[in-house]
C-alpha cells in the first residue's frame, strides 16, 4: 500500500469513528482502538478515544489520556477546549480556566470555548472579564453580519454604535432572542437596569429555555435589588445544572444579599475546591466569613488571598476594614513594596493607600498615616462626580417641600405597622453600636443597611406626577391615603426576605435614609426613627479613612465632608421643627459616659421594655454587615470619641467647612 493510500485509509478510519461516536460509543472504541494498534499514539484518534470516554461517563478515563496529549500538542487549539470542558466537569475549574484561555488564544473564533471560559470567570468572581468573555461568545456565534457587526462593537464596549445596530436589527426580527439578549447587555452597561430586565424577561418568553439569558436575568434582578426573584431564577437554573460554577457563585452572592451567610459559606468552601488559587474567591470567603462572626477564618482567607496576589488592594483593604486587626511590620514592608509596583491598578493603589494609613495609624505614625490616608481618598474622589452645591441644594428643597402643614394634610395616612426601626445619619456615627444595642433586645432583629427606601425612590421618580425640580417628593405628594399605604405594605413586602426570626420589630440601618424621612414617616407614620450622631471632627475624619464600597460619594475630601455634615444637620433640624418629637437622637458620646442610661431612654422611644442583654450587646453573636462588625463584638471604649485628636494638624479644611455646627456642638446654629 502506498503511502498515500494509507493515509486516505487512517483518515477515513478517523472519519468513521468519529461518525460512530454519535450513535454507538462502544463501537466507535473498538474502531479507535484497531487504529491505535497500527498508528501508535496517533493524536487525532487519542481525541477522539478521549471523548467516547467522556460520553461513557469516564471523565477521568478521558482526561488520562487528553492531560498527556495537550502536553505534546501544546498548539492544537480544540484540543485545548476538550481539555477545559472535562477539567470544569471534574470540579478542576482553575486548570479548566488555564485549557481554556489557552484556546482561545489559540483560535479565538471558538464560541463554545469563550462561553466556557466567561461561565468559569464569572465563577471566580471575575465579574468584568467574564462579561467580556459573553461578549466575544455572541461575536463568534453570531452569523448575521448586523448582529456580528453588533456583537463586534459590543465586545469593544463601542455601546453607541452597538445600540443603533441592535435596534435597527430588532425592527427586522423582533423575536430573535439572541440579539434581544445582547440589546440587554447594552441597557445594564449603561445602567438601564429596567430595561435590561424587560428585555431579558422578553427573550424568556420567547425562549424559557435560554439558559444564559437566565442567568443574566438573574444577575440583573440582584444589581437592581430583587435577591428574592433572583434566587428563583437561580434555583431554576441549578435544577438542571446543581453543579454549575457560575450558577453556585451567583447564588453564594445573593444569599450573602438576604442574611444567609452560612450556605454562602458553604458554597464559597466548594468552589475553593475547584479554584483554589483564585485570589477573589478566597476574598469573598473572608467577606462572607467576617460578616457571620468568624473573624479568625476570615483572616486565613483573605491571608490567601494576598498569598496568592501579593498586590491586591482590596483584600489588603478588607484585613484594615475588620478594626480589630493590626499589621505586622513585615505586612506593612509588603504593603509599601507592593506601591512602588508600577502595574498596580488604580483600585489597587487606593485601597493599599487606605490600608497603609491604618497600619500606619495602629502604629501611632500619625503624619504618613495622614498622608496615605490623603492619597487614597483623592484617587478615590478623581472617579467620581460628587457635588457639594448640588448636595445642598436638594436639601434646600427638601427642607421647603415638607412643611409642618404638608404632614398636617396627610395625618393618619400611610400603613400603621410598627415593625420598622430605622437608623440614619452619616456614616461612622455609631449607628452600627445602635443597631447591635437594639438587635440584643428579645422583640428586635438586626437586618442590614437596606436599600429598599432608595429603591422606592427611583421607582417614585419614575411615575407621571415627578416633576423637574424634586421629582420624587412631587410624586409623593401626589399620592392618596391608598397608595401611601401600598407603599408601607411594599417597603414590608419587599424586606421580609431580610426577616430570619420571628421578632416582632427589625432594624433598617441605611445611614443616607436620612435624606428621607418625608417618605418614611408617610408611608410608615408609626415606624420608629433614630438618628445617630457624633461629634463632628470624631465622625467626618472618620469616614474619610474609611474606604466605602459604595454610595458615600461625599467622603473622600475634608471639605466635601464638612459640608456635607452641616446638611445633615440642617435637614435633621427642620424635621425637629415639623415633625416635633419624631425623631430620636442618640450621641455617641453620651452613650459612652451613660450607656445604661442613654440605652433605657433608647427603648423607651422604641416602646421597649428594658432588658439587661442590651448592655451586654458585644455578646451578641448576629451577623454584622458593616465596618464596625469587629468593634461592636467588643464593649464600648472610650478611645474612639478622641481619636481625632490625633489628626487635629491636617483638619483645617473640614474644620472651615463645618463652621458654626462645629463651634456648637452638640446644640444646632440657630440659622443652620
Amino acid at each position: 500500500m502506498t503511502e498515500t493510500a494509507a493515509t486516505g485509509t487512517l483518515e477515513q478510519a478517523l472519519a468513521h469513528a468519529e461518525r460512530l461516536l454519535e450513535h454507538d460509543v462502544a463501537q466507535a472504541i473498538e474502531q479507535l482502538g484497531e487504529i491505535l494498534q497500527v498508528a501508535g499514539g496517533h493524536p487525532a484518534a487519542l481525541r477522539l478515544l478521549a471523548l467516547a470516554r467522556s460520553v461513557e461517563g469516564d471523565t477521568q478515563g478521558a482526561l488520562d489520556i487528553l492531560i498527556p496529549l495537550a502536553r505534546t500538542q501544546p498548539n492544537w487549539a480544540l484540543l485545548h477546549v476538550d481539555l477545559g470542558m472535562l477539567l470544569g466537569r471534574s470540579g478542576r475549574g482553575q486548570e479548566a480556566l488555564d485549557a481554556l484561555r489557552r484556546a482561545v488564544t489559540l483560535k479565538p473564533e471558538l464560541p463554545q470555548a469563550w462561553r466556557a471560559l466567561a461561565d468559569h470567570l464569572m465563577a471566580a468572581g471575575e465579574q468584568e472579564a467574564a462579561d467580556a468573555a459573553y461578549a466575544s461568545h455572541v461575536r463568534y456565534s453570531t452569523h448575521d453580519p448586523r448582529l456580528l457587526e453588533a456583537a463586534i462593537a459590543l465586545a469593544e464596549n463601542r455601546i453607541p454604535t452597538a445600540e443603533a445596530l441592535l435596534r435597527e436589527h430588532l425592527k427586522q426580527a423582533p423575536t430573535d432572542v439572541a440579539a434581544i439578549r445582547m440589546f440587554a447587555e447594552v441597557a445594564a452597561r449603561v445602567g438601564r437596569n429596567e430595561d435590561a430586565l424587560h428585555l431579558l424577561e422578553r427573550c424568556l418568553e420567547l425562549a424559557p429555555g435560554f439558559d444564559a439569558a437566565r442567568q443574566n436575568y438573574a444577575l440583573m434582578l440582584y444589581r437592581s435589588n430583587q435577591p428574592e426573584p433572583a434566587l428563583v431564577q437561580l434555583k431554576y437554573l441549578l435544577a438542571t445544572e446543581p453543579d454549575h460554577a457560575a450558577y453556585r457563585n451567583l447564588m453564594a452572592v445573593v444569599l450573602c444579599r438576604i442574611g444567609d451567610y452560612e450556605p454562602a459559606i458553604r458554597i464559597y468552601a466548594d468552589l475553593l475546591q475547584r479554584y483554589p488559587d483564585h485570589a477573589k474567591i478566597w476574598m469573598s470567603y473572608g467577606h462572607a466569613l467576617k460578616t457571620a462572626g468568624h473573624a479568625d477564618r476570615a483572616v486565613d482567607a483573605y491571608r490567601r488571598s494576598l498569598h496568592l496576589q501579593p498586590g491586591f488592594g482590596e483584600a489588603w483593604w478588607s484585613l484594615a476594614n475588620l478594626k480589630t486587626f493590626r499589621f505586622s511590620a513585615e505586612d506593612l514592608a509588603v504593603m509599601r513594596q507592593q506601591l512602588t509596583g508600577t502595574e498596580l491598578t488604580e483600585d489597587d493603589r487606593l485601597h493599599l493607600e487606605f490600608a497603609i494609613g491604618k497600619a500606619l495609624e495602629d502604629a501611632a505614625e500619625y503624619a504618613p498615616s495622614f498622608r496615605h490616608y490623603a492619597r487614597g481618598n483623592a484617587i478615590r474622589r478623581g472617579q467620581l462626580h460628587y457635588s457639594a452645591d448640588e448636595t445642598s441644594a436638594r436639601v434646600q428643597r427638601t427642607c421647603a417641600h415638607y412643611s409642618r402643614d404638608f404632614f398636617a394634610a396627610r395625618a393618619g395616612m400611610g400603613c400603621p405597622a410598627r415593625d420598622p426601626i430605622f437608623i440614619v445619619g452619616l456614616p461612622r456615627a455609631g449607628s452600627t453600636l445602635i443597631e447591635q444595642i437594639l438587635s440584643s433586645h428579645s422583640h428586635v432583629e438586626g437586618t442590614m443597611e437596606l436599600p429598599e427606601v432608595a429603591s422606592m425612590t427611583r421607582s417614585l421618580r419614575r411615575q407621571p406626577g415627578a416633576g423637574s425640580a424634586a421629582p420624587y417628593h412631587d410624586a409623593l405628594a401626589a399620592l392618596d391615603a391608598d397608595a401611601l399605604r401600598a407603599l408601607g405594605e411594599q417597603y414590608l413586602a419587599r424586606t421580609r426576605i431580610q426577616r430570619k426570626t420571628a421578632a416582632p420589630l427589625f432594624i433598617d440601618k441605611m445611614p443616607n435614609n436620612f435624606m428621607h424621612i418625608g417618605l418614611i414617616h408617610l408611608m410608615l407614620p408609626n415606624a420608629k426613627i433614630i438618628d445617630a450622631r457624633r461629634h463632628p471632627l470624631a465622625g467626618c475624619f472618620s469616614a474619610f479613612k474609611q474606604h466605602f464600597a459604595r454610595g458615600q460619594s461625599f467622603s473622600y475630601d475634608l471639605a466635601d465632608i464638612g459640608r456635607y455634615y452641616r446638611d445633615y444637620v440642617k435637614l435633621m433640624a427642620h424635621f425637629d421643627a415639623v415633625l416635633p418629637g419624631r425623631v430620636h437622637r442618640v450621641f455617641y458620646e453620651r452613650m459612652v459616659d451613660d450607656t445604661e442610661g442613654e440605652v433605657r431612654r433608647l427603648l423607651d422611644h422604641c416602646g421597649l421594655p428594658f432588658e439587661a442583654s442590651c448592655l451586654r450587646f458585644f455578646e451578641n453573636a448576629r451577623p454584622v454587615r458593616t465596618a464596625s462588625s469587629e468593634q461592636v463584638r467588643q464593649p464600648i471604649y472610650r478611645e474612639g470619641v478622641d481619636h481625632w485628636q490625633h489628626y487635629a494638624p491636617w483638619l483645617g479644611p473640614l474644620e472651615s467647612a463645618l463652621g458654626p455646627v462645629l463651634e456648637n456642638y452638640p446644640d444646632v446654629p440657630d440659622r443652620e
